[in-house]
């Protein structure tokens, strides 16, 4: 081990990095190095061929310890909101503001026309009141930390009334009635998986009931022989029992998707206009932000979740503030159609996708003799845990090789510099332009050229 630090060529790498690094590395070259010996297909080495056999593997070993773990893809599944992929894009402005607020000192917690302290959340609580038409808002790191909130502060040891029918798994394990039971809070389940009944609720109520909790279940659909109450009468029963309603929106929809085919998707505005006291939803899913839980409604009851010390270990850092910022004043420039990266996907008709297709297609021609290429119709997904029944019509890149399997051909993309994310049916590989920015398409030429 010291011969090999001292060789002139470890030295220079720990010269770059430092001695402790780099001989990390080595230990796990030389442990790598000795398994491959002990196998029975081992090779006989002089010394000098074993040192260089190292040096070039720690070489390797140094270059790949130094590349990011988390970076940049393309992603061509046409999976718009993919939570695997870091869900929705940001925006320019939404960078501009990250970029400036983190490249210097900020006012986050500073109130420059008094002189005075102040509070980090008065950058996005205005805001989000004036978009949203509410009394007030906060902040918190996802939606399901604003669920915890909520019930840890309103519930306590009481009860919550939820229907069968929405007690649903939010992705990664985590469960509705999980978060309940670690908040405090009592599950007090009411209706049938499929149906439940205003009096359902009405019969589970009792003095330990502190709130109903309506879940949108954005990630699936109960269809068939189901049923639940609308929010107008579940709304009215509430106010009659005089415990307040609280709606989980998931998705956190801004603007109306109706025009794109899809009219069960309901806004958070429209829901807090109807009366619902508090509501929350994500930033990064439907509204097309940073990863953030954002509770909105009446002053009385959001006013109790920020003095809850939970409030302090669950809110969000300057950067995931400054991208919430940027992005909510898109929607306040253009409401129906804001300058927000996931919207405009959603917005791409299949004719556009289709024309950049083909304009793709022209380039690779007679680049590789036994890749077969052509245009499919078929359909992109939102994803995110968002509309699930809707699929957006688009065209596909279909990609089938006579020497190459679909997986080799998927695996070669994916392994790529920047790995391009694709998806596979009936042993082709399909790439769907709508979630492909058009400055990333030559890079997506260059890898298709050099399949």
């Amino acid at each position: 081990m010291d011969r090999l630090l001292a060789h002139p060529e470890a030295l220079l790498l720990a010269s770059r990095a430092s001695r402790p690094f780099i001989s990390g590395l080595l230990e796990k070259v030389l442990d790598d190095l000795r398994r491959d010996f002990m196998a029975p297909s081992r090779q006989e080495f002089s010394e000098e061929e074993v040192t260089e056999l190292v040096l070039q593997r720690l070489k390797i070993a140094y270059s790949k310890g130094l590349e990011p773990s988390l970076r940049r893809v393309i992603n061509a599944t046409g999976v718009v909101l993919h939570t695997n992929l870091g869900r929705a894009p940001l925006s320019s402005a939404a960078l501009e503001r990250v970029v400036e607020v983190a490249r210097n000192y900020s006012n986050l917690e500073y109130v420059l026309e008094e002189g005075t302290r102040g509070r980090r959340d008065q950058h996005i609580s205005g805001l989000l009141n004036q978009l949203l038409g509410c009394e007030q808002s906060i902040v918190v790191n996802n939606n399901a930390a604003a669920l915890f909130l909520i019930l840890n502060t309103l519930a306590g040891s009481g009860e919550v009334l939820i229907s069968r029918g929405e007690l649903i798994e939010i992705g990664d394990s985590f469960r509705i009635p999980e978060i309940l039971e670690k908040s405090g809070a009592v599950l007090r389940e009411v209706g049938t998986t499929n149906r439940t009944h205003l009096e359902d609720y009405r019969r589970a109520f009792n003095e330990r009931a502190r709130l109903v909790l309506r879940v949108h279940p954005s990630n699936f659909r109960v269809v068939g022989f189901a049923s639940r109450p609308n929010l107008d009468e579940l709304l009215k029963l509430c106010r009659e029992l005089s415990i307040p309603l609280v709606e989980d929106l998931g998705s956190g929809c801004m603007a109306d998707l109706a025009p794109f085919g899809i009219a069960d998707e309901p806004t958070v505005r429209r829901s807090l206009e109807i009366g619902v006291p508090i509501v929350c939803f994500s930033g990064d899913k439907l509204l097309g932000g940073p990863q953030a839980g954002i509770v909105a409604g009446q002053a009385e009851w959001v006013g109790k979740m920020r003095s809850n010390p939970l409030y302090r270990a669950l809110r969000v850092d300057k950067l995931t503030l400054a991208a919430l910022e940027g992005t909510l004043l898109s929607y306040l420039v253009r409401p129906e159609t804001p300058e927000v990266p996931a919207f405009r996907m959603i917005q791409l008709t299949s004719e556009s996708i289709h024309r950049r297709s083909e304009a793709i297609l022209a380039q690779l021609t007679n680049s590789h003799p036994g890749l077969d290429t052509c245009l499919v119709d078929g359909h992109s997904m939102i994803g995110g845990g968002s509309t699930p029944e809707h699929g957006l019509p688009t065209c596909l890149i279909s990609l089938r090789s006579s020497s190459k399997s679909a997986s080799e051909i998927e695996r070669k993309l994916r392994n790529f510099n920047p790995p391009i994310l694709t998806r596979i049916e009936k042993d082709c590989v399909l790439i769907d332009l709508r979630t492909v920015f058009p400055e990333e398409e030559p890079v997506l030429v260059k890898a298709l050229l050099n399949l």
